[in-house]
């Protein structure tokens, strides 16, 4: 059965995910609104003794994956395209994340220094028209939002806070580019420019940067990846010895260069929960914290370290709160003796027990087939196993789409198959508000009778508050008013009814409905609905 159905999802990514592949994949399509008023909060619930669904373990889990933009990593692949086709382009890849169970995106809006958006204080991404400052002619990133947002899909806004250009010649830069005006604030490092973090200047144009989109759209979270102070390039230094005499304040020089970073992500974390208490703020950092031989509270490896080679102390930012989630970067394969994937999993899940801050995983599919210790494609698939020794680690983040769309081997449909055969719900952050709206309300399901449909329609009347709707299947007939298990969940979705593809001809289901906000706090089930597909 895992067979044909690995067979099934190479098919839809081979096809582009197109509507027909996504079907044959067990994948519910979008329905229409109800037209009955949405359930108010005041109104009394259908099942009154009914209790909402349980955490249901892997089945409340962040599933996402990256989507590069520098360079033409994921996307837009070519520059020279028009618009319409660069569109098109990155709906197929929201589409292959539909294809893949996945629940979430996390995009690279601003690369180098420069935004997808129309920024009042960085010019236009070369990595959208070719030419840095060139308008696309339309707003990428609203775009973009709306788009994940119709497939239900979060959106992470992924900036880069001090990178600002791939080459070291400032003049190559836009006229508007902040580093044109103000070289001060640049260093050459290697063979790019990067913004010196020690300078407060640096810190306020990041801040700015950030709160301009959290202020403007409706994203779901801002993420930073593992770039802080530059990694290290042959044995040179980061050319900062101006900025740290003029502010070191006679600190030693590493602690110094980690108060910076510290300083930048403290202050926005609360910037970012001010305005808008519901947005996250979560970091991918390097995978390895420090080694144990440097530091008793290390994992037992021998990699590079984040605290002391880019100067990101990613425990103190658990410990003091200042995320909501950690990503860390674990592109090891198990067993690995520099870093063993399955040390740095119960390490990280140690460092998180009890914070409150969410542990993802950040997956290196870009590595499966790559060399001899990753030709396995079933590697991915066995650390997602390991995870689920772990209660703390609450998902997985894969580098990168591109990787997924190719199927490499076909490590994807493995994935899906072996772990991501239903759809999930992303846990619950701590802290950031929110409540579970009204309870649905005439729930309703019939064989499907539009033109080119096979399966139930199942609709139901919409709850007042509710960003989206999980929808569960039980095979056979049961009580209208009955506690819902979360494993049989099989569609998470914006509107107000689906498609299900997969219920065969003679068979009875039952199917509960339960509303969820933007933050996932659920809902009771309304009452149930029975129905049996007729045969032939």
């Amino acid at each position: 059965m895992a067979s044909r159905l690995r067979i099934r999802i190479t098919a839809a990514l081979a096809a582009g995910t197109a509507a027909a592949a996504l079907a044959g994949c067990g994948i519910p399509a979008l329905g229409g609104e109800s037209e009955k008023a949405p359930v108010t909060a005041g109104a009394k619930a259908e099942c009154g003794a009914v209790a909402a669904p349980g955490d249901g373990g892997r089945s409340r889990q962040l599933r996402a994956m990256w989507i590069a933009t520098v360079a033409g990593i994921d996307w837009p692949k070519d520059t020279t395209d028009p618009a319409a086709e660069q569109r098109g382009q990155f709906t197929r890849l929201l589409d292959t994340a539909t294809a893949m169970n996945m629940n979430a995106v996390f995009v690279q809006i601003r690369p180098n220094s420069d935004a997808f958006y129309d920024s009042p204080y960085e010019p236009w991404s070369q990595w959208i028209t070719g030419t840095q400052g060139k308008d696309p002619g339309y707003d990428v990133l609203a775009f973009m939002i709306k788009e994940a947002h119709a497939r239900n899909l979060e959106f992470h806004a992924w900036f880069n806070p001090y990178r600002v250009s791939r080459q070291d010649d400032l003049n190559k830069l836009s006229p508007k580019s902040p580093a044109r005006q103000h070289p001060d604030w640049v260093r050459k490092y290697g063979t790019g420019l990067w913004y010196d973090p020690g300078l407060p200047q640096v810190r306020d144009l990041a801040t700015r940067a950030v709160m301009d989109v959290v202020g403007k759209y409706d994203i779901d979270a801002v993420h930073f990846d593992d770039y802080f102070y530059p990694y290290p390039e042959g044995g040179r230094e980061f050319p900062d010895q101006a900025t740290y005499k003029a502010h070191g304040g006679g600190m030693d020089r590493g602690d110094w260069r980690r108060r910076n970073v510290d300083t930048l992500v403290r202050d926005l974390s609360g910037k970012i929960h001010d305005a808008k208490p519901w947005v996250r703020f979560g970091i991918s950092p390097f995978g390895v914290w420090r080694n144990k031989n440097t530091d008793p509270r290390g994992s037992d490896t021998r990699a590079l370290q984040s605290y002391d080679d880019i100067y990101a102390d990613t425990r103190t930012w658990i410990k003091k709160g200042w995320v909501d989630y950690i990503t860390p970067q674990l592109y090891w394969p198990i067993g690995d003796p520099r870093a063993d994937y399955a040390e740095l999993a119960g390490w990280w899940a140690a460092q998180v027990k009890g914070t409150g801050v969410h542990l993802t995983i950040g997956q290196g599919a870009y590595r499966v087939g790559k060399d001899a210790a990753w030709k396995n494609p079933a590697e991915l698939s066995r650390h997602l196993t390991l995870n689920a020794k772990y209660p703390q680690i609450r998902g997985d983040v894969y580098f990168s789409a591109s990787d997924i769309v190719s199927n490499r081997r076909g490590f994807a449909a493995r994935l899906r198959a072996d772990h991501y055969a239903r759809p999930a719900i992303p846990p619950i952050p701590a802290g950031r508000g929110g409540k579970a709206p009204p309870p649905v309300q005439d729930t309703a399901a019939a064989p499907a009778a539009g033109k080119g449909e096979k399966g139930v329609k199942v609709t139901w009347r919409a709850s007042e508050g509710a960003t989206s709707y999980a929808v569960y299947r039980v095979d056979g007939a049961r009580p209208g008013c009955a506690p819902v298990d979360p494993q049989p969940l099989i569609a998470n979705v914006r509107g107000g009814g689906i498609i299900d593809p997969a219920a065969k001809p003679g068979r009875t289901y039952t199917y509960y409905v339960t509303a969820l906000d933007r933050l996932h706090h659920q809902s009771a089930p309304g009452r149930g609905a029975t129905v049996s597909p007729p045969q032939g």
